[in-house]
């Protein structure tokens, strides 16, 4: 099953908006699991997860402030 969320043509102010509110809902999400685990190889899993998730952002930022016009996103949830 395929969930197409983001497909279009943006500029890269709302192309770092899109990414920036994606990628803060998937920290958070880490950050709730973190909050409620007890396991320490789950809690490093997830500071992991979640260090690699800003890194990401970082270098979407870069990326974006290379660009003078608009960039394409496409972005789907594949579930198997």
């Amino acid at each position: 099953m395929e969930i197409p969320l983001i497909e279009g043509e943006f500029s890269t102010n709302e192309a770092l908006e899109l990414i920036v509110k994606m990628i803060e809902v998937k920290i958070k999400f880490h950050e709730s699991k973190v909050c409620n685990s007890q396991l320490e190889e789950d809690i490093k899993s997830r500071e992991n997860k979640i260090k690699n998730l800003q890194k990401s952002l970082y270098d979407s930022r870069l990326f974006l402030n290379t660009k003078n016009s608009g960039v394409k996103i496409k972005c789907s949830i594949h579930i198997e």
